[in-house]
Parts: structure tokens; sequence; C-alpha cells
């Protein structure tokens, strides 16, 4: 980006804005073969408070210009094909999923790369609750796609060449949230971290033996990866009671390799950590830090974010760059 200008599914834009507020799908919103629960679902979104997404989308009664990036829908459907294959969810349709995933691909596919619709503020109902809703197909679509839980959607504010603005939804994988499935968790500083049993543990074996197991297979990682980064390359701290064990391919996508390879990692700070972890920032291969436009720019003022800014120490070898690509291409608000 340059002067604010970017480029979105080979189209040039201004951007202005993003949208504070992350939309986490809802059980009720989604079609019925992606639902967890009971019931039919309903079509309306709930955004935010009614003054914050009024704020952004306009005036009370608003109806606004939105837009997908086909590629995006491609990306986070191969994000959660393993989702799809192997279900961690009760979802109404688990049977049918690996069909459904080969369906949905194939629909998206042979979609236009920008799909428009319009959303519109549901003004009619009380309450502080900001929601919309349409029937536009783009609409539909995302209501087909999503998996409840798992997805949250952002919305960016950009202006087109015309000068009109519009605002552009990207579905996100909320990876912690897919990890949140597996059986074996346990607290190990700042999150949940676990460690796949061996095929040859007992089958006697106590879930105590299994949890302590799993927790000596993570701490391994942990010091292998402080033995190649004993700091965050990024702040520089190396009190290793403050360095978090930062996934690049996410725990929860990894295979059982990858999930204990310390070149899939590195050592940050919390706040980077948090950053990384949740696709806000990458790296690429130059060792440039890259700041998504899905963090507001307020929040990166706050923060004191750079786009581009060099990080000398960040330890980068063929093996990581592997893992880096998969950051760079699924996890980073890119």
């Amino acid at each position: 980006m340059v002067n604010n200008r970017i480029t979105i599914g080979g189209q040039n834009y201004k951007f202005a804005d993003t949208f504070d507020s992350v939309i986490t799908v809802p059980d009720c919103f989604v079609m019925p073969a992606n639902k967890i629960g009971t019931g039919n679902g309903e079509a309306k979104l709930y955004m935010s408070s009614k003054e914050s997404m009024r704020g952004f989308f306009g005036a009370e009664g608003f109806v606004a210009d939105c837009f997908l990036v086909k590629q995006d829908l491609l990306d986070y459907l191969q994000t959660l094909r393993n989702e799809y294959i192997k279900p961690s969810y009760n979802y109404r349709g688990k049977d049918k999923f690996p069909t459904l995933w080969a369906e949905r691909v194939k629909l998206v596919d042979s979609l236009p790369d920008i799909i428009s619709f319009k959303v519109a503020d549901q003004a009619q109902i009380g309450g502080p609750r900001g929601y919309v809703n349409s029937d536009d197909d783009g609409y539909k679509l995302i209501r087909q796609l999503s998996l409840p839980l798992v997805t949250y959607i952002s919305v960016m504010q950009v202006f087109g060449t015309d000068g009109k603005v519009r605002y552009y939804w990207k579905l996100f994988v909320d990876f912690e949230a897919l990890g949140d499935r597996t059986p074996l968790v346990f607290k190990y500083g700042k999150r949940d971290l676990r460690e796949p049993l061996p095929v040859a543990a007992s089958a006697h074996e106590t879930e105590a033996t299994r949890e302590t197991r799993a927790r000596v297979g993570q701490q391994k990682y942990r010091e292998k990866l402080l033995e190649e980064c004993p700091y965050c390359p990024i702040t520089m701290v190396n009190d290793d009671r403050l360095l978090i064990a930062s996934h690049i391919k996410p725990w929860a996508v990894s295979d059982d390799k990858e999930r204990v390879d310390p070149k899939n990692g590195f050592m940050l700070s919390p706040l980077y950590d948090k950053l990384f972890d949740q696709g806000f920032i990458t790296f690429g291969n130059d060792k440039k830090m890259q700041v998504s436009h899905w963090l507001s720019p307020r929040n990166c003022e706050r923060l004191n974010l750079k786009d581009g800014f060099y990080v000398q120490r960040l330890p980068l070898d063929e093996k990581r760059l592997v893992y880096l690509e998969y950051h760079q291409k699924f996890v980073f608000k890119g």
C-alpha cells in the first residue's frame, strides 16, 4: 500500500478504516448443514452496538455496498479443509462434510473475482444491538460457507476509483477455537498448549499420565526453540519467563511432527505473540514486519506498529521460511 492505496481482488481502492468490532459467526446465522445446535436459524447478523455500527456504515436506515473476494473464500475453504474431513464439532451435516467441501470449492471457483452485495440496517429491531440483513446472493454465500464458532468476519471501509465508499468483507478462521476442541488441553503460560499422544501409548494409561507426557513434549519444544531463539527478536527481551513459544503454522492445523518442530516457531514477547498468533502481523522473507489493515489505524497507533519495520534478529532459515509461507498466506490478515 502506498498513500493509503490498496489492491483488493485485482482492483484499486483507497483504504479508509477498519471496523473495530470483530464479528464472530454464531450458530444461529449459518445454513442448516453447518449448524451445531438445533433450530432453523436467522438471516440477520449482529454487528455491534447500533452507535458503533452506524458510525462506520452510515446513519440509521443505511444500505451499504459490500463485496467479497473469490480468492479470499477459496483460501478460507482451503484452511478449513481438515475440519471438513475430520470435523471437531458435531455439525448437523458432518457426515456429508467431505463432499460439501468439494462442492463449495467448486461453487466459489465458478464465481466472479469480486462478489457484490448490499446489507441494510435492521432499524426496526429495538434495543442497543445493531443488526444487518440482506436478500443478496453474496450475503447468503457467507451464511452457506461459514462454520460457526471457528469463523469470524472483519469489514474494511474503502473508496473505489469512482470515489464511492464500499465495504470489504472477509472470512477468517479462528485457529484457537479449532485447537480448543482437542481432547488434551493444558495451561502453560499464556494459553493452552497441547501435545498428541504417541501411538504406542498404553490403553491403561491414566488421564494424569497422558497429561504429564503431553506437558513434557511441549516443554521440550519450548526448550529447543529457546536454544535457537533465546530472546524476542523484536523487543530483545531475553527473560524466558516473559517469552512465549509461538507456532508459525498454527497448532490446530499442524500435523504431529510440525507441532513439536522448533523450526515451526519464534520466541516472542506476549504482545507480539498475540499479534502474530491472530494474524495481525507477519514477516516477509526479507525480515520486514508486515502489519495488517484489518487492525484499525487507531490501534496501530496505540501499539506503535510500523509496517516495513526491519527485524534484524528474526531467525529465518530454509525450514522456517516454509512454515512462514503458510502464515503469510493463511494466517496473516493481508
